[in-house]
């Protein structure tokens, strides 16, 4: 669905994306992982249309996309979440979610029926008519994913939607992503919390220092020593093995 080849962007003397390819199949989860400052939401902002790369080729579901603008990328069937939640804080819940709603429904009542419906698939039923000044950080998250299904999207590129959540609530995102997905959705995101990323996703990328350095499932990226050095510094593969033969 989604065909990401050869991106690089540089701002000033910083190459914070070289040369990074990747795909995302319709239907699936895919994860791109990699410490902070390495590239993820650079990737992100230019396969969402926010920024143009310097070089390379984004394709969405069989069409070139390279360089359209956020609001046409969005028309055609993919959006982006953003790790800082920023609702607007004079509506209801169901009027921010009415707010992704209105792209394809620009009457207000079908806009608002479309808001309640996916306010409730996403455990939002209780709090349509609160204002969403009022929710909580868990809340607010629920809130950005149910403004994107809202749009239409089928492909969803998802910020660190579990930022800042404690345990349970990260359940309760994991489960939410999965029902997102049984009902067609497609997804790529961006995670630090590595429970999540372990249970969700079926295959993963790795960028450091704005390169792919790996690429596999959860179950091979975590034994592989470049990832490991990426997290956890020069040498710590070597360190994390002797300890193993202690």
């Amino acid at each position: 669905m989604l065909e990401v080849r050869h991106l690089s962007k540089t701002f000033g003397g910083l190459k914070a994306v070289s040369d990074v390819s990747l795909d995302v199949p319709e239907g699936s989860i895919v994860g791109l992982l990699g410490p902070n400052g390495a590239g993820k939401t650079t990737c992100f902002t230019i396969i969402a249309g926010f920024t143009k790369a310097d070089t390379g080729h984004v394709h969405f579901a069989g069409q070139d996309i390279t360089g359209f603008s956020p609001h046409h990328i969005c028309r055609l069937g993919m959006i982006r979440t953003f790790q800082i939640v920023q609702p607007f804080v004079g509506l209801t819940v169901q009027e921010n979610i009415a707010v992704g709603a209105y792209l394809h429904h620009p009457q207000r009542r079908e806009a608002m029926a479309v808001a309640r419906d996916v306010g409730k698939r996403l455990g939002l039923g209780g709090m349509l008519d609160r204002p969403a000044s009022a929710l909580t950080i868990a809340g607010r998250k629920r809130l950005e994913l149910a403004r994107a299904l809202a749009t239409g999207a089928r492909l969803l590129l998802l910020d660190e939607v579990m930022a800042g959540l404690i345990p349970s609530e990260i359940n309760e995102i994991v489960a939410i992503i999965r029902q997102i997905q049984s009902e067609g959705h497609t997804i790529l995101l961006i995670e630090h919390v590595m429970q999540a990323v372990m249970s969700l996703v079926e295959t993963a990328y790795v960028l450091n220092q704005g390169r792919l350095i790996a690429h596999g499932t959860p179950q091979q990226l975590v034994a592989d020593p470049e990832v490991i050095e990426a997290y956890l510094g020069h040498g710590a593969a070597a360190r994390l093995q002797e300890g193993h033969h202690a």
